[in-house]
């Protein structure tokens, strides 16, 4: 691992761009002062944020570019008009030419995963790359996977995500053999479509040593911790931490009016304010923000575009624990460990 974790850093992505993404690094930096940081984008708006951080500013290093990735860019679009002069770009390519560790954006999704699957391409038996979010449950955290990198997939694509996903809990958890469950309708084994009984069949039938298959999980399994690691393709993923996010603050809106209504209430909240303090905390979907992308000859991390500063930090966070614990290389050993399963079929082989 370097002396430094070096992060190379999106300026301008997200709804607010530098003001921001400057700030949120400048929380992460005080939590890992052994970063250092390069910094794509404009630069008179990258420096009007450095200047009110000082200890960011000493420790980064600033690349002008006035091209920046819309977030309403189709993925053709943003490789046309942003390959090798955007921030989003230059901030991966920072990672290919082994110049930063880990890139992290909060631009538009679709561009940053086809930029940086075209920069820096897929590993070895991974067709498409996954988005993993370390998702809060109520028996401690699991990795969940794909949240919405692509859409669909047969029952190798989930079987290689479940071998992906293990390897991340495996890391971030300290589990020898971490439990995967597969996201489905319901925990019998003829519900759910072919892919994902597939999917079962292959893992059961390999018994994998890096992983416990334990089989189908409803949606409200995801909430209840029921495995480490939790598969499904990136529709099914998306819509379930973006109904998780807004169940979250629904909940925490509902609590607010309820404390507020009436006398006893109000004197209620006095006494139980810091159990409600620790609840808004758990339910805080930016404590749980950044997103990796897994599959790819490179760490890229992607956070929520829509993160205020203190939730940018955390996507931060995740970059560095990603490098600090060397998931990459975890990775790789386990897939070349399971090289043979992790092959493409013929039919894949010849599409």
């Amino acid at each position: 691992m370097p002396q430094k974790v070096r992060i190379a850093l999106d300026a301008m992505g997200g709804d607010a761009g530098a003001s921001v993404v400057i700030p949120g690094a400048a929380i992460s930096l005080s939590r890992h002062p052994d970063t250092e940081f390069l910094l794509f984008g404009d630069q008179a708006s990258i420096d009007a944020q450095l200047s009110r951080h000082p200890a960011m500013k000493a420790v980064s290093r600033v690349f002008h570019t006035d091209v920046a990735v819309r977030m309403d860019d189709k993925p053709s679009q943003a490789l046309r008009r942003g390959r090798k002069t955007s921030s989003m770009w230059l901030a991966i390519d920072a990672v290919k030419k082994g110049d930063a560790d880990v890139a992290i954006s909060a631009g538009n999704t679709g561009a940053l995963m086809a930029m940086a699957r075209f920069n820096l391409h897929m590993l070895p038996g991974i067709d498409r790359p996954a988005i993993a979010a370390v998702w809060p449950t109520a028996r401690g955290d699991s990795v969940v996977l794909d949240l919405g990198a692509t859409i669909g997939g047969d029952g190798h694509h989930l079987m290689r995500l479940a071998v992906m996903g293990s390897a991340m809990a495996s890391v971030l958890f300290d589990r020898e053999r971490p439990t995967v469950g597969l996201l489905n309708i319901g925990v019998e084994e003829v519900k759910g479509g072919e892919e994902i009984r597939e999917a079962a069949e292959l893992l059961r039938a390999m018994n994998l040593p890096q992983l416990e298959y334990v089989g189908f999980v409803e949606g409200d399994g995801i909430g209840k911790g029921v495995a480490d690691v939790i598969v499904t393709e990136g529709f099914s993923g998306n819509i379930a931490l973006k109904t998780a996010e807004g169940t979250a603050r629904q909940i925490s809106e509902f609590l607010r009016s309820a404390m507020g209504q009436t006398w006893r209430s109000r004197i209620g909240y006095l006494f139980a304010r810091n159990a409600f303090r620790l609840l808004r905390d758990k339910l805080d979907p930016n404590k749980s923000n950044g997103g990796v992308l897994l599959g790819l000859r490179g760490i890229v991390v992607k956070s929520h575009g829509g993160t205020d500063s203190e939730g940018f930090a955390y996507a931060v966070d995740v970059g560095y624990e990603m490098v600090h614990y060397d998931l990459l290389t975890k990775i790789n050993q386990m897939l070349n460990r399971e090289g043979s399963a992790l092959a493409p079929t013929a039919q894949e082989a010849v599409s």
